[in-house]
């Protein structure tokens, strides 16, 4: 199976707060979008773990 669970990481509180799918062919780097952080409650770059 070609996707993988990935898990997205706040880059400013450093919390996990969401689990997304990637496909590890056709993406080889890592992702990173701007979602919204119940914990700072701004919306900030969450990254992805290993």
């Amino acid at each position: 199976m070609p996707r993988d669970n990935i898990i997205l990481q706040c880059s400013e509180c450093k919390n996990r707060n969401y689990v997304t799918t990637k496909n590890k062919k056709k993406t080889t780097g890592r992702l990173e979008f701007s979602k919204f952080c119940r914990f700072c409650r701004k919306h900030k770059p969450h990254k992805e773990t290993k």
